[in-house]
C-alpha cells in the first residue's frame, strides 16, 4: 500500500513540475518567473527525499537540505536584485 501511495505522490509531483515548467517558460513577467522557479525548487525537494526513500540512500537527503539552503539563498538574492539591483 506505501509503495502504491509513493507512485501517486511522484506522478503528482511530475505533474507539478511540469505546470511549474510551464509557468516558468511562458511567464508574463521576471517576478512570476521568480516565483515559478521556487515553487520548482519546492516540489524538487520532497521529489529528491522520495527518491531517498524508494532507494534507500541517505545521501540524498543531504542532497535535499543542501538543495533548499541554496534554494533559499538564491531566492532572497533575487528578490534583493529585483526590488533594488544589486
Amino acid at each position: 500500500m506505501a509503495e502504491i501511495i509513493l507512485i501517486v505522490a511522484l506522478v503528482l509531483a511530475a505533474v507539478a513540475l511540469l505546470i511549474g515548467l510551464y509557468r516558468l517558460l511562458a511567464g508574463p513577467c521576471t517576478v512570476t518567473r521568480a516565483v515559478a522557479l521556487d515553487v520548482l525548487t519546492l516540489i524538487t525537494i520532497p521529489l529528491l527525499v522520495a527518491v531517498a526513500v524508494t532507494t534507500g540512500r541517505a545521501i540524498y537527503v543531504d542532497v535535499a537540505i543542501v538543495y533548499a539552503i541554496l534554494s533559499f539563498l538564491g531566492v532572497l538574492a533575487l528578490a534583493r536584485y529585483l526590488e533594488k539591483g544589486l
